[in-house]
Formats: structure tokens, C-alpha cells, sequence
């Protein structure tokens, strides 16, 4: 239901942070609500879960939607429930995290609590083809599609929508040199035309 909260950070605890959103006081549950303490002059956007069960009703908070994407992912293996996945999340090292399931590295995996061998067993197998699948990393990869600074904002959203379909950087290249040629368009139009092109 929820993409993201944008507000003033309000409350600080040991397992939650509690977003101001118009006067609406969010209590999202986050693997390191500390590192929101730093300015709370400044808004926030924070990424939530919500997690429904039939007693109770919650949300959690990520700094960006990598996060978010990892958390869904563990929540999704038998045995890890939103708790462990947070405890998990805790640690900065999201890379390594990463490294170490596609690594079939458990004895890694069961340094978080609430993690055995089995768990830890069970997360590699569960997760390693979809992380080892994930287009170079991209789940916690720093580089994006580089776009020549001279492509206008309509062509440039239409392009970015092509990596995020999992389009190669050098197929968008060449659509991207032949829409440069086009006239200006609106962005769903180049976006139209870039997917004919490359189909």
C-alpha cells in the first residue's frame, strides 16, 4: 500500500523511528533507527513494508529500496520472519550479505541471531539464484545509466525506464542515437518508440 513516507523524524528508539507525515505519526520498524537521529530539522523519505497479519498490522522502514527489495527477499525464506530479517539488515554491509549468499558462505549468514545452519542453509538456496540473477549486482550496484548531459528530460526518464526493464546499456545507447534525432517527444511516446525499436 505504502511506496514511501517523506516527514520530520520525531521519535528515535531502540527498534523504531516515528515519521511525521502532515501532523500523521508513522511508527515504522527499522533495522538501525540511529542513523535517523543525526538532524531531525530535515525530512526524510523513508521506503516502507507493510506487513499485515490477522492480529496485528506493521510497517518497516528502509533508507532506499535496495534495502526494501533485500528485506522482502529474506521475509520470503522459510524461516525468517521480519525480526530476523531486520537484525540482518542491521549491518551496513549489505554487499557482503550479498557476497555471501551467492557465495554459499553460511558460516557468514549464521553470525545474526536467530540464524543456525539450517536457516542459513536455507537462505543461500532460497536467494543465490535471484541474487547471482540480479543484472551485475544491480541490487546494491553505485553505477547507473550514464546518459549524455545534451538528452532532455522526457528522453533521459524514457531511457532509465529501459534499464529498469533490464535493457543492456549498449542497446539503450543505440536507440538513444536515434531518438536523439527525433523531434522532442512526451516521455511515454520515446519510451513507445525505444521499445519498437529495440523489439
Amino acid at each position: 500500500m505504502y511506496e514511501y513516507l517523506t516527514g520530520l523524524v520525531t521519535v528515535v528508539a531502540p527498534q523504531y523511528i516515528v515519521v511525521d507525515v502532515n501532523g500523521v505519526g508513522y511508527k515504522l520498524l527499522v533495522a538501525n533507527p540511529y542513523r535517523y537521529q543525526e538532524d531531525r530539522t530535515k525530512k526524510v523519505q523513508v521506503y516502507v513494508y507493510q506487513a499485515v497479519r490477522e492480529d496485528n498490522i506493521s510497517l518497516f522502514g528502509f533508507t532506499d529500496q535496495n534495502e526494501k527489495k533485500l528485506f522482502m527477499q529474506l521475509i520470503n525464506v522459510s524461516g525468517i520472519g521480519p525480526k530476523n530479517a531486520l537484525a540482518i539488515l542491521a549491518n551496513p554491509d549489505h554487499q557482503g550479505l550479498v557476497d555471501a549468499i551467492t557465495n554459499n558462505n553460511v558460516n557468514y549468514l549464521t553470525k545474526f541471531p536467530g540464524i543456525g545452519k539450517k536457516t542459513a542453509s536455507q537462505i543461500v538456496l532460497d536467494l543465490r539464484d535471484k541474487l547471482t540473477n540480479e543484472s551485475s549486482s544491480s541490487l546494491f550496484a553505485t553505477t547507473q545509466l550514464t546518459v549524455d548531459a545534451t538528452v532532455n528530460r522526457e528522453l533521459k526518464d524514457a531511457l532509465e525506464a529501459l534499464a529498469a526493464l533490464g535493457y543492456k546499456e549498449r542497446d539503450i545507447k543505440k536507440v538513444q542515437k536515434t531518438l536523439m534525432k527525433e523531434e522532442q517527444m512526451a516521455t511515454d511516446e520515446y519510451l513507445r518508440q525505444a521499445l519498437r525499436l529495440l523489439n
